[in-house]
């Protein structure tokens, strides 16, 4: 198949955000406007937040204050506000969220949104929590869920999102490190033909006095303390908005890096201003626009998604089942999706069980990519599905907010590739001796807005900044990807240079891969790496492993899957698990997993 590229024209590029900016301000080529953004970061950054509309109750000193340093740049030092405000600036009867219910679409207004945030703000106070006290979130993404994530930041309360993947392991990590007052829920999660108890894999692991819990069943039994929803829920539908500081703490979300807990990145007011813009820019996100992105508030994607909409006066799309099947793309059809977000093993088996032929995506104007590496042949393909349309490949992190590099709606737009660094960001790529090159390992050059500034149980400065290179008399931070920068100035993504890896759009330590599988009794060690295939795409998971005892190769590999399956991730997919004798350290006693890497793909082409 040959590769699609994408070329937009002078009427749709003046109709584009970065378009109308670039003819106002007298720019003919984006990289112009993009170095411009780099070099005036201040009057960027304040262009963006009139330009978005931020409700701000009391007025910055100035845009950004770097007095204690870059590391801890504070972004409109001065101001009170609350992030909620600038959610709800659309009129009352424009449409928030359009959202699929049994089978059924259903909408909710801005107005309808913003009452029920209230009662639920309300009710936060009502059962005893005061400002400051932490919530958790272990929810599908239902208007339901976006509602109570919204009410807690609006009453002052940081609210703890857990995917509701997690198996009961990975839910306790996170309630440790979060202790939150309460915990929201709901009976059960219906996936396909089948539910899911969530509640009850909650409460497994929850040593908490309240779980609050939406039900769908007739009868569910709580268990003591607990609570059910509408016993829960307020019928004051006025709140005024705990005013704050833009540096304070509305989400804790958490990443996997190179150990065995994961990071617990605390987001504050500004890190929501930085989803909206990358929306507002590089999605070009016009009011009325209908945004679906299949995700959940556990992952970064999930607050990007509700506010890079909100802010901009567009409508969530959420979809009440699997996103592989064809279900899915009826919705996308129906509710008339304008931009439409996804992880590249999503398309992979969509074309698979070609479960989305013959449907009406001619209203999606632009698709976005993030998670995982893209295959420019599938995704040539998914380009023309929508009649000829660009994928905005999207790719940053938990601690920035939003991406550091990406595509636009006024560039040509090429399968796989990113062609620029993100509006108001700026990034160097060195090898290993730090010298700057075409393809090596990402720094990104702070000051941005929506980069973190603390972890909540790890040193900040040891994971970003502690042993990084200068560059031009510039502090770097770094990030851990590796981006190759190709002849015509576009990017292309080369994997990470730590023990971290993308599966499924899910970051995952291999660290804590290899601890739960040495928990087996027949595995004396094992190394566990992510090999992107040769035609590329998303990366598959392969397992090797030395056995102190003899062992069944295929009972073994089954065994392997079922306690990650269980133990981390339902998700995780094992490619194969390959016994060695011996796996290959360096003299240090350091896993050579570039040598394992090197091994699997040599081995697929034998």
């Amino acid at each position: 198949m040959s590769i699609y590229t994408w070329k937009p024209d002078k009427e749709l590029i003046a109709t584009t955000h970065i378009g109308q900016i670039m003819a106002g301000k007298g720019y003919k080529d984006f990289r112009d406007y993009h170095q411009w953004s780099v070099q005036n970061r201040e009057q960027f950054w304040e262009e963006t937040v009139e330009r978005l509309g931020i409700v701000i109750r009391e007025k910055y000193t100035s845009i950004l204050d770097v007095s204690d340093g870059v590391k801890q740049a504070r972004w409109l030092p001065g101001a009170r506000m609350n992030i909620v405000d600038s959610c709800f600036s659309h009129t009352p009867d424009a449409v928030a969220i359009v959202y699929s219910e049994a089978g059924e679409i259903k909408k909710m207004t801005y107005g309808a949104l913003e009452k029920l945030v209230n009662r639920i703000a309300n009710s936060l106070y009502e059962y005893g929590l005061s400002q400051g006290d932490y919530i958790a979130i272990d929810m599908p993404m239902t208007p339901l869920a976006v509602a109570i994530y919204l009410a807690g930041i609006k009453a002052g309360m940081p609210v703890a999102t857990i995917a509701d993947s997690f198996t009961v392991k990975e839910i306790n990590i996170r309630l440790k490190i979060s202790h939150p007052k309460i915990v929201f829920t709901q009976d059960y999660i219906h996936r396909g033909n089948k539910n899911i108890p969530l509640y009850e894999r909650l409460t497994q692991a929850a040593k908490y006095p309240k779980v609050v819990v939406s039900t769908q069943a007739e009868k569910v039994e709580l268990r003591e303390g607990d609570i059910f929803w509408d016993d829960f829920l307020s019928a004051k539908e006025d709140f005024d908005s705990v005013i704050q500081d833009p540096g304070d703490t509305i989400t804790l979300l958490f990443s996997s890096g190179t150990t065995s807990e994961p990071k617990a990145i605390p987001w504050n007011h500004t890190t929501a201003i930085k989803s909206a813009a990358d929306a507002y820019y590089h999605h070009d996100i016009h009011p009325g626009d209908i945004v679906a992105w299949p995700t959940n508030l556990g992952w970064m994607m999930g607050p990007w998604l509700v506010f890079a909409s909100l802010i901009n006066k567009a409508s969530m799309a959420l979809y009440d089942d699997s996103p592989v099947e064809r279900g899915f793309g009826e919705f996308v059809q129906d509710v008339r999706v304008t931009m439409l977000g996804l992880i590249p093993s999503m398309v992979r088996h969509w074309w698979l069980t070609n479960c989305m032929k013959d449907l009406d995506w001619s209203s999606i104007r632009c698709f976005s990519s993030t998670g995982e590496a893209s295959s420019a042949e599938e995704y040539s393909r998914l380009m023309r599905m929508a009649g000829g349309k660009p994928v905005i490949e999207y790719c940053g992190g938990t601690e920035i907010g939003g991406g550091y590099v990406t595509s636009t709606m006024v560039q040509e737009n090429i399968p796989a590739t990113f062609s620029t660094p993100a509006l108001g960001t700026e990034f160097v790529l060195l090898d290993e001796e730090g010298n700057e090159t075409d393809a090596g390992e990402v720094f990104i050059i702070p000051p941005v807005m929506g980069l973190s500034d603390k972890l909540l149980n790890k040193s900040h400065e040891r994971v970003y900044y502690e042993g990084t290179p200068e560059y031009k008399g510039q502090v770097l931070r770094r990030h851990g990807d590796r981006m190759q920068r190709l002849e015509n100035g576009y990017y292309k993504a080369m994997g990470r240079v730590d023990d971290a890896m993308n599966l499924g759009g899910i970051k995952v330590s291999a660290l804590q891969l290899e601890q739960v599988v040495n928990s087996l009794p027949f595995v004396k060690e094992c190394a566990a790496i992510a090999v992107t295939p040769p035609k590329g795409g998303p990366d598959m998971l392969v397992i090797y492993y030395v056995a102190n005892q003899p062992v069944d190769k295929k009972e073994a590999s089954k065994e392997i899957s079922g306690i990650i399956r269980n133990e981390i991730n339902p998700l995780f997919k094992v490619q194969q698990s390959v016994p060695m004798e011996i796996l290959p350290r360096t003299a240090s006693g350091k896993l050579m997993r570039r040598v394992l890497r090197k091994k699997y793909l040599e081995s697929l082409f034998r």
